[in-house]
């Protein structure tokens, strides 16, 4: 093989170089990431400008930019927590977070790459206790869940409210007591549960009571009218249809006219 001109080796060197620039110099974000840039020569860390978005950049080779995600992102914590009367509780709580996009280039700068865990872990854990200190166990295993949650989703957004991160929402997923101490809870609600079903039997019981009530004295009382109401006049007309019925009727009888105590027919026959 020939060997190359020597006027062709400033290129491939040229070339080779250029390849090398362009490899240093182009950096690609993924879906849901974002880039903080940083001038070596040019006052570190760009916090007055947005981040680098998704896509292909070029930037000088001796720059450096550091790509954080920035989608919602989950953080599960399992911690023990002492009650307001001093037991020991285990909790599980999920915060559901991202970092403040404008805010990008400051968090890294302030916080750096590891600001889960010297930000957001701590934050947690301290409202956490903060909350749960306030409650008895029974309260935190039965009717507080959703108030316990809501607290510590309150008080930790407060803490990091000026940190660069973004909380979502903070989930009580998991609440364990010791385990004595769950089993009279449990007795206890259940003893409170047959408690109400007996207090609504004796409500029903009572309820149906006052409607026989109700109903025996509407019918006292409408026997009571129509007893005022019939006269022996009108008894006695009564009395007189009822025996033209009779009479037509086709079974063989005797009909007595007036000889009752009340000058009413006395009827006899064979049916």
């Amino acid at each position: 093989m020939d060997k190359l001109p020597k006027v062709a080796l400033p290129f491939i060197i040229a070339i080779v170089v250029l390849v090398v620039i362009i490899t240093k110099s182009a950096v690609t974000i993924d879906s849901g990431q974002a880039g903080v840039l940083y001038k070596t020569f040019g006052g570190g860390v760009v916090t007055d400008e947005a981040p680098m978005g998704e896509g292909f950049h070029i930037v000088a080779p001796w720059n450096k930019v550091y790509v954080y995600e920035v989608r919602q992102q989950e953080l599960t914590e399992r911690m023990k927590v002492l009650s307001s009367n001093g037991l020991d509780i285990q909790l599980e709580a999920t915060a559901w977070y991202m970092p403040e996009f404008k805010d990008l280039g400051k968090l890294h700068q302030e916080k750096g790459a590891s600001y889960l865990d010297r930000v957001l872990k701590p934050a947690i854990r301290s409202a956490t206790r903060s909350v749960v200190g306030r409650y008895t166990p029974e309260q935190i295993y039965s009717s507080k869940r959703d108030a316990i949650q809501a607290e510590i989703f309150d008080e930790t957004k407060k803490i990091v409210s000026d940190q660069y991160v973004n909380l979502v929402e903070v989930l009580v997923r998991d609440v364990t007591l010791p385990t004595a101490i769950k089993d009279a809870i449990e007795r206890k609600l259940g003893q409170e549960q047959e408690s109400l079903e007996y207090e609504f039997r004796l409500v029903t019981a009572q309820k149906e009571a006052e409607k026989q009530i109700i109903e025996a004295e509407g019918k006292a009382r409408a026997n009571t009218i129509l007893s005022q109401s019939l006269t022996d006049k009108i008894l006695q007309d009564k009395g007189i249809e009822a025996t033209i019925k009779l009479s037509e009727s086709s079974n063989s009888k005797i009909i007595v006219i007036g000889s009752g105590d009340s000058g009413m027919p006395i009827i006899l026959g064979n049916q």
